[in-house]
């Protein structure tokens, strides 16, 4: 009731999702990724993301990881960076000293104190993806 904090889920600090790809610290991936399941980069991604439309699949930078290259999928949650545009299904969350060179089109978003974004944030509606 009251005094009770009540603590948000993020898949920054390891909740319920479940990852199928975890693209470690010391790991640099060359060419476009398409994905089917949850996906953790903590490395490098020079290359587009692509996730399927109607799996709810996430797509997590953590704090050390970096893509070149554009996002697609339900979620995407950035602790690290990204220099590329975004484009989210549902929502996006951009965690504190996440940065983010590109523009972000989202159903919905949350930007953390200390994000920064240099470009351009649309909100979308039913509209296919064009990324």
């Amino acid at each position: 009731m009251f005094g009770k904090s009540k603590k948000s889920f993020s898949p920054l600090q390891g909740g319920q999702e479940k990852f199928e790809t975890i693209i470690g610290p010391q790991v640099q991936v060359l060419g476009h990724l398409r994905v089917k399941e949850s996906v953790r980069i903590d490395g490098a991604v020079v290359g587009d993301i692509q996730a399927e439309a109607g799996q709810s699949v996430t797509v997590v930078i953590g704090a050390t990881g970096q893509v070149q290259g554009n996002i697609l999928a339900d979620f995407v949650v950035v602790a690290g960076q990204v220099v590329g545009h975004i484009e989210a299904r549902e929502r996006v969350e951009l965690h504190p000293h996440s940065r983010v060179e590109g523009d972000i089109r989202y159903a919905s978003i949350a930007i953390e104190h200390g994000a920064a974004v240099h470009g351009v944030l649309l909100h979308i509606s039913d509209t296919p993806a064009q990324i």
